[in-house]
């Protein structure tokens, strides 16, 4: 944002003269500036003439945000903050300072962005966890689920008292009935104090780790990433082209590093007896029942099952 001096510099030396006396006189009496010495009765006409860039930001900036076009396109000098001005007398001269201060909306992206830093997606719509619902919203969306928002939001007051619980949540039900809305609000609400999340939508991350095979190591930091991260969400788990490899040494390696440490949670169309048959059966080995009872071994005991019902919402807004 242009300076005062600068914008009296550019012109003419006769038009210069005659536009910075009105620049003045109108800084002068603007009632924001009427209001400031009035706050402070100590400030004389020397004084606001000797600091009027400062005094022509402040009125300028003020104005600009009254109307405010934005944060993308806010014009002042620091995106997202405006001027705020005090005044002190001392030994006879009368100072006044400047303060850059950050508005609501700059504050409020500041919070999201620290949130959403928290919060790893894999195939996941980033904007689902960005959205800041109340409880109250999501309950009055759909009263036939109202019982699973409870849980979820139980779960959430609990964690935020308690800590991380050694136990996640397993949600099943039908198509869209709102199962990973659920998980991305009960993330975002535990971001927001503090913890760190990941949440992978498992047919299309199956896919993505066939890729990985050339990439050793970026292989094993996701790996590593979902093993640590506070909470971690399987959504629609039973869904991927399952082999061997993903439900032994990844699927299975994650869940036993997390047995007992942090909550995995899942989202399903399947129930639990389901989800087993699904974990006992590839295309490659065929039947593995053993296999399929030893991934539940790491699930069953470490959920409470969370039956989400309602009506299919997807295409809603």
């Amino acid at each position: 944002m242009e300076s005062l001096s600068q914008l009296l510099r550019s012109l003419p030396e006769s038009e210069w003269r005659r536009k910075a006396e009105a620049k003045i006189q109108g800084v002068m009496e603007d009632p924001l500036i009427l209001k400031f010495r009035q706050k402070y009765p100590f400030i004389d006409d020397h004084a606001v003439k000797i600091n009027m860039n400062k005094l022509y930001q402040y009125v300028t900036e003020y104005k600009v945000c009254s109307d405010c076009p934005g944060l993308e396109r806010c014009p002042n000098d620091m995106t997202g903050h405006y001027t705020m001005l005090t005044a002190e007398a001392v030994s006879g001269f009368t100072y006044i300072h400047e303060e850059k201060v950050a508005c609501k909306k700059f504050s409020a992206k500041q919070l999201q962005d620290a949130i959403s830093s928290r919060i790893r997606t894999f195939h996941v719509d980033p904007r689902m966890i960005s959205r800041n619902y109340s409880f109250e919203d999501i309950l009055e969306t759909d009263l036939v689920r109202a019982k699973a928002v409870m849980q979820i939001n139980d779960y959430v007051n609990l964690t935020i008292e308690e800590g991380l619980q050694n136990k996640g949540l397993y949600l099943s039900g039908p198509f869209g009935t709102g199962k990973t809305f659920l998980m991305c609000y009960m993330l975002y609400q535990l971001a927001k104090v503090g913890m760190t999340g990941a949440i992978v939508y498992m047919p299309d991350f199956a896919e993505d780790l066939k890729g990985m095979f050339q990439e050793p190591q970026k292989l094993k930091e996701t790996i590593d990433l979902l093993k640590e991260t506070d909470l971690l969400v399987f959504d629609d788990i039973g869904a991927e082209n399952l082999n061997p490899w993903l439900r032994d040494h990844v699927i299975g390696a994650i869940l036993n590093y997390r047995m007992n440490r942090k909550p995995t949670f899942f989202t399903s169309n399947y129930e639990m007896t389901g989800l087993e048959k699904h974990f006992g059966f590839t295309n490659k080995d065929g039947d593995e029942e053993f296999k399929g009872q030893r991934i539940m071994d790491r699930i069953r005991p470490f959920v409470d099952v969370v039956s989400v019902n309602g009506a299919n919402k997807r295409g809603l807004a």
